[in-house]
């Protein structure tokens, strides 16, 4: 039975010391050996990565964890991408379990989360850091051992690289899965994750995650915490203690000597009560109180910046670095298989639109599919000479990926593949998540998302109704060419 199960392993990585140890269990697994292991190196300006042989290292150039994930499940092939953190412990047989895991899934059944242990020490309290580890093993959704079918995260768009740490992006992704219909399951599969031993201010630089949330409350409303089982954290205590102090400095200046006494009081009995519950949980030795002590008094004035700092960003809407336009419907009058320059025909007022874009210093680019190619019906100099007719009505484009393969070629770059806007952000030396495509189906909505683009459909009498209201759902949809430009937030 698990001979038959088509999964790649994708791990991101910073660099630690323990992936290595971690794909030298993984490689000679007992049970079916994956399609493929690709370790994505995180690193800024990354290089050198130890890894055994026949693994495949990408390098997502430091944009963050989900980044990372995105451009491991869309460079893979297979029908299930296993997520595996590089400080995990695995089984030996870990692809045996992960097998009987996933195969007996049913299609609406999304996803498989492992069952996460920390070891925790036996001979006295946990650290603040391990008590922050163990957590794991209640959280849900979480990524350090999670199994995602690739047909839903195309679905999805995968992970919002607007998350910028290992921090809810999981949630988010799971979130906007179980929206679309589907269901996550929790394995058989035993994972471990070993207690993180972090810095004295670790808990103080963990108030980050508070921007994280504001997206999060942004994007799923204010109920997205019992919807996660995130618990209901301290935010408000936060807010209270942080008030209170600065009234206790402030106060005094306007003579308002007994206020500041009481705003002190209440200061003091807040920050005491967090600092106890926290000193009381742990080993309690000088170091572990005086760390306690000290960031209980820092986190409430962090948290409550970083809050703010993140519902500022969450509301602000980001215009896109650059534009990729589909050709046939789009830019041109679509004609079945045009081979003749001659035939090329602008849709009214797309020039104009183009050019102001390229003055603006929008980078623009063209992603295109031409099966004509494949199916003999367009020579390839013919071809050639088309695009380079749109050129010389419309000026130069950064990029132009056309795919002249057929719908059973299997290739990666035939839209509703991503492989076209990848490669069109990569020549152009931008995040995809950074670019808008505009188009006039579904697949062109489809290889935006799965790229991790946005997309907006520009509807002709030829577009789907089934396309339409998808890309209502998932991305945005123009009245014309315009109005595409407006929505995404390019236009002149």
């Amino acid at each position: 039975m698990t001979a038959s199960l088509d999964y790649t392993v994708v791990i991101p990585t910073t660099g630690r010391e323990t992936l290595r140890p971690l794909l030298e269990t993984l490689l000679p697994g007992e049970g079916p050996r994956p399609a493929e292991i690709l370790v994505v190196d995180d690193r800024p300006g990354g290089s050198g990565l130890d890894v055994p042989e026949g693994v495949r290292v990408l390098r997502s150039g430091g944009r963050g964890p989900a980044a990372a994930r995105n451009l491991g499940w869309r460079t893979a092939k297979s029908e299930w991408i296993a997520f595996v953190d590089d400080d995990v412990v695995l089984a030996p047989d870990w692809p045996r379990q992960l097998a009987d895991d996933l195969l007996p899934l049913p299609p609406e059944v999304a996803a498989s989360q492992a069952r996460i242990t920390v070891p925790l020490p036996g001979d006295r309290r946990p650290t603040d850091d391990e008590r922050g580890t163990a957590g794991l093993e209640r959280a849900r959704w979480i990524t350090a051992d999670m199994a995602y079918r690739r047909r839903v995260l195309v679905e999805a768009g995968g992970f919002d690289e607007r998350f910028p740490r290992a921090f809810r992006e999981d949630s988010d992704l799971a979130l906007r899965v179980a929206e679309a219909g589907y269901r996550i399951a929790r394995g058989d599969r035993l994972t471990t994750h070993p207690a993180r031993c972090a810095g004295f201010f670790s808990s103080l630089k963990a108030q980050r995650g508070n921007a994280d949330n504001a997206l999060m409350r942004h994007k799923h409303g204010v109920l997205w915490r019992q919807r996660t089982g995130a618990g209901s954290g301290r935010l408000g205590l936060h807010a209270l203690s942080t008030v209170a102090g600065l009234a206790a400095l402030v106060l005094p200046v306007l003579r308002q000597r007994g206020k500041a006494m009481l705003a002190a009081g209440v200061w003091a009995g807040i920050t005491a009560e967090f600092a106890t519950s926290r000193v009381l949980s742990g080993p309690r030795t000088p170091g572990e109180v005086a760390r306690m002590v000290v960031t209980c008094v820092l986190i409430p004035p962090a948290a409550c910046y970083h809050r703010i700092r993140g519902e500022i960003a969450a509301r602000r809407r980001r215009p896109p670095v650059a534009v990729l336009f589909d050709r046939d419907d789009t830019l041109i009058v679509d004609v079945p298989y045009l081979a003749d320059p001659d035939g090329v025909r602008p849709v009214p007022g797309a020039v104009e639109l183009v050019r102001g874009l390229r003055d603006r210093g929008v980078p623009v680019g063209v992603v295109s599919n031409q099966s004509g190619v494949a199916k003999g019906l367009i020579p390839p100099d013919r071809l050639a000479a088309v695009n380079a007719r749109v050129e010389e009505l419309f000026g130069p484009f950064g990029t132009w990926q056309v795919c002249v393969h057929d719908d059973g070629d299997g290739c990666a770059c035939r839209k509703p593949a991503p492989g076209l806007v990848l490669r069109a952000a990569g020549e152009l030396g931008v995040d995809p998540a950074s670019c808008v495509v505009i188009g006039d189906t579904g697949a062109d909505v489809d290889a935006a998302l799965a790229a991790g683009a946005r997309a907006v459909l520009v509807p002709t009498a030829r577009t789907l109704e089934p396309e339409i209201a998808r890309a209502r759902r998932h991305a945005a949809v123009a009245r014309d060419l315009a109005d595409a430009l407006r929505i995404a937030g390019v236009a002149g």
